[in-house]
This record gives structure tokens, sequence and C-alpha cells, in this order.
């Protein structure tokens, strides 16, 4: 058996103490073979002064570096809105690189940014990518010989809904009518990441996309499409992370799909904002040799102490109720069983 724990955003700015965040999941990360996260911070002391209140989530390279080897976190994806600046961006990576960190997402150029992480655990290859569709535009995106992250680029619309294409639109014989908002990745970097994806099948016998992405709580057509396209690709599952809400569970073609883990580990955000109460996901899927065998996952919370906390569906009825019918509306079954909640492998898309 093969196992597999996958978190959402962590964000270590302000940690003093390494062994504070994850003091109570650290034993559920070392039942594990591997455990992956987003880092939503870089590893870096600035210079001078840095304002909270402009972009890049800056935490402390050895407090936070020990607090993630501590934790048994093996590998992390960084490519997202925060991890922002070139001398942030490459201080962070040589940070990642000294505490044995394997890392995906972010390089000195866009060749580098797409560089896969791969890391092999009792004989097991497993393979990362990361990409980011939420970014600045200028000076944040990796090109051919400028440092920032991985990316894909998605775009947007706005139609007037002509057509009943939802019950609750009104017809458009009423003035203020709201438009219909649409969403698609852009084909070039689509194809990007299915050739990524097709050569690191080649070398990792499982293959993770993670995806920084989203606005909210609603799974906007462009993230469906991107993770539809990374498993036909060769994707053994996707996960994704950026609005700080869970999101539903999709099985596409046998393989899952967690559209939103929402925090792991988030005290500090935007403006030196305290994070409050949140509640994320901590997503863990097993194979048998090639055959995915299991994929569930359980609730985490924070609490005062800037601890990640696990807590069981007992504990939380309302976050049973609300994923468990958008997953429905994806085809897919959650039933709870113990202190996790199982995904029905024999349900999803079949493409």
């Amino acid at each position: 058996m093969t196992r597999l724990i996958l978190t959402g955003d962590v964000n270590l700015m302000g940690v003093e103490d390494a062994t504070v965040p994850f003091a109570r999941v650290k034993a559920d990360f070392k039942a594990a073979d591997l455990v992956f996260s987003n880092l939503e911070c870089c590893l870096y002391a600035p210079a001078g002064s840095h304002s909270v209140d402009h972009e890049g989530f800056f935490a402390n390279p050895t407090v936070a570096g020990a607090a993630l080897t501590g934790a048994g976190i093996a590998v992390v994806g960084v490519a997202n809105n925060v991890n922002y600046g070139e001398a942030a961006i490459e201080a962070s990576i040589a940070a990642l690189d000294r505490h044995g960190i394997a890392h995906t997402g972010a390089g000195a150029n866009r060749t580098a940014a797409r560089i896969p992480a791969i890391v092999t655990r009792n004989g097991v290859r497993f393979g990362f990518l990361q990409r980011s569709s939420v970014y600045w535009p200028t000076n944040h995106e990796a090109a051919d010989n400028a440092t920032g992250i991985a990316v894909i680029r998605a775009h947007t619309a706005y139609q007037v809904p002509m057509h009943k294409i939802r019950p609750e639109i009104p017809p458009m014989n009423r003035p203020g009518l709201p438009p219909v908002i649409l969403t698609w990745a852009d084909p070039v970097y689509l194809r990007w990441l299915r050739e990524d994806i097709a050569a690191l099948r080649q070398q990792a016998d499982i293959v993770v996309v993670s995806c920084h992405w989203g606005l909210g709580r609603e799974v906007l057509a462009y993230m469906t499409e991107i993770a539809h396209a990374a498993i036909d690709a060769g994707a053994d599952v996707v996960i994704g992370h950026g609005p700080h809400h869970f999101l539903p569970v999709e099985l596409y073609r046998g393989k899952p799909i967690f559209y939103g883990l929402g925090s792991f580990s988030f005290h500090t955000g935007h403006g030196g904002r305290k994070h409050g109460d949140w509640i994320g996901l901590m997503a863990d899927v097993e194979w048998e040799g090639p055959d995915l065998s299991r994929a569930s996952f359980q609730f985490v919370r924070h609490n005062d102490k800037n601890e990640t906390t696990v807590a069981t569906p007992a504990d939380e009825p309302q976050a049973v109720a609300e994923i468990s019918e958008a997953s429905a509306t994806l085809g897919v079954r959650i039933s709870v069983t113990g202190n996790r909640l199982s995904i029905d492998l024999t349900d999803g898309r079949t493409g």
C-alpha cells in the first residue's frame, strides 16, 4: 500500500517556534509515505522592512524550514499569488534546497519553474507539478529569461444570458439582467501542462497536479477544464487551493479531484489580518500497486495557538452536509467512515 497526504495553503509568516504549527497533525503525517503542501509563503528575510500591504508573504527561513521538515512535509508547491518577487523567490528556493525540501512551481526562468518534483519513498516514485492561475500581471509569471512562478493563464468573459441556461436566471425582458461569467484556460498554457504531465508520467509511478485557482466557493469552468485535462494527460490526482474555503470533490475517469483543500496552516494573511477559525481539508489517498484503493479526507481547524487540529465529522455536521451536497452535484457520493469522509470510487465521470 502507498499512502499520500495532501494539504492546502501553508503560510508560516510570524511563526517563532517551529514545533507549534503542526504539533497536532504530526502523527498523521508520519503515518503516510509522503506529505505534499502548497507553500503559501516565501522562506525569505527581506533586507529592509516589508509592508504587509504589499504582495509577498515572507517567513523566517530557518524557523519555517524547521517547521516543515520537523512535521515531515517533504514536498511543496510554490506556484501561488504570494510567492512573489525575484529576490524572494530565489532566496526561498535556496532555503528549501538547504532544508532538503523538494519543490515545484517556481524558478529562475519558465523552464525551471515547470520542472517537476520527484521523490521516491519505499520504491515508489511520486511526481508533482504545480501551476497557478491566480497571479499578478507584471513581474510574477516566469518567462524565458525572468524569475517567477509557473502559471496557467485563464480568461474571463461576460455573456448576456439569451437562453435559460440555469433555473435562477430571469428572462431577457428585465432591465439590469446580470451577465453570465464565462472562464476558460488559455490553450497554449494548457498544452504546456499536458506536455509536462506526459513527460512526468514516464518518470513517476504516481503523478499529482496541484493548482492554485478559484474565486469563492464556486467551481469555475476553467478549473474543471484544467483538472480534466490533467487527468487525461496522465495525472493520478488533482488538488486545488487558493480561496481558503473547502470545495467539492469530483471523480473523473476514476481519479480524484479535490477542487479546494482550503487553508491548512494560515494564521496571518493580507494586510496583516489574522485569519479566523477556518476549516480546511487534509486529503488522504492510497494505492495498492498502481490501482487507487481509497480516497478520503479529514476536516482541519486552526486554534489561537496557531496549531492545525483535526476535526471529526461529528464535530462538523454543517461542513459534512455542505461538501456532500456539493460533491453530489458532480456525481460523487461521500460517506462518513470513522473519523474521516470517504469518496465512493465507483462514482464519477468517465470522460
